[in-house]
């Protein structure tokens, strides 16, 4: 079998987001900090990535799921940073 660049890539995301649900059963990460949300964002990216050169639905389909529910987390974490942020500014 011979590995193609993609699938390195593929692979590498499998290995991140992997990685990351590790670290959070073991209560290395915060499953409400941005590294969280960031790390298996560009995992189910880079697996996205080799499923386009060697598609499959199914498999195709969880990881847009994964990268937007990802990008929920993200959005969430700026949003109530800004919202603290601004709470801290404004007058009583």
């Amino acid at each position: 079998m011979t590995l193609l660049w993609y699938d390195y890539v593929g692979t590498f995301g499998v290995i991140i987001i992997l990685v990351v649900y590790f670290m959070l059963q073991i209560e290395r990460i915060d499953p409400l900090g941005l590294a969280y949300s960031v790390i298996n964002l560009f995992g189910s990216i880079m697996i996205a990535v080799s499923l386009i050169y060697a598609f499959n639905f199914a498999s195709f389909v969880i990881e847009i799921c994964w990268t937007l529910i990802s990008l929920i987390g993200v959005w969430r974490y700026i949003r109530q940073r800004r919202e603290k942020a601004e709470a801290r500014v404004a007058p009583p």
